[in-house]
């Protein structure tokens, strides 16, 4: 048997899984499948967390039978993901709500208040402006609106992050807790001169810091 390269693309509509020959670089197998978009209330938009993992399982398991393979021939993992899609799970890997979308906008209005400030103060240290876009509100909302993320945060047992991290975390059963600085950029909560979770941001959005994976 070959050695291959498994990418794995955890988009807004569905997951593709490829497996790539690790010499030659050609795609040997691919895997696909679209899910459903959740639309509780206008302007909000939602994932099922154990559907996305279920697609994960089941184009990689499909790229792997077309190719005939096996989990021991594959050399390294990439992930590719919709990147402020906000992830609230617990330690055993279970979803506690929903995920929240990047096109979500229920925080618009927390945004709007502390724009203001936030773009004087921290817009130069995230390079980003306060905006519902972004995972760092999203992660706020839910702590403050979902009483699982609140019990779980008040046992140390949550887990916040974007998507690349869920995944991760799955195909590792929960031995790997970790984001790269590009995703992390995208919570509002990382600071570009240090590439670490910044504490006066993180204190802003009230996260709990142990909530938040290595970056």
């Amino acid at each position: 048997m070959g050695q291959y390269v498994l990418a794995i693309d955890q988009g807004t509509t569905g997951t593709t899984a490829l497996l790539i020959d690790a010499n030659s670089l050609e795609i040997v197998a691919e895997g696909s499948q679209d899910y459903a978009q959740i639309y509780p209330r206008p302007g909000w938009v939602e994932h099922d967390l154990n559907v996305i993992w279920k697609t994960v399982e089941v184009t990689v398991t499909e790229a792997l039978k077309k190719a005939k393979a096996t989990g021991k021939d594959i050399i390294s993992i990439g992930i590719t993901n919709q990147r402020e899609t906000t992830c609230a799970y617990d330690k055993a890997g279970k979803p506690l709500a929903n995920a929240i979308v990047w096109q979500d906008r229920r925080t618009a209005d927390f945004c709007a208040e502390h724009k203001s400030n936030f773009q004087q103060k921290y817009t130069p240290r995230t390079g980003l402006p306060l905006d519902p876009y972004f995972s760092g509100s999203k992660m706020k909302w839910l702590l403050e609106n979902v009483p699982t993320v609140k019990v779980a945060a008040d046992k140390n047992d949550l887990r916040l992050s974007t998507i690349d991290t869920f995944v991760l975390y799955k195909l590792t059963n929960g031995e790997s807790f970790a984001t790269e600085p590009s995703n992390a950029s995208r919570t509002q909560l990382v600071s570009l001169e240090t590439f670490e979770w910044d504490e006066d941001l993180v204190k802003f959005f009230q996260i709990p810091k142990s909530a938040l994976p290595k970056i």
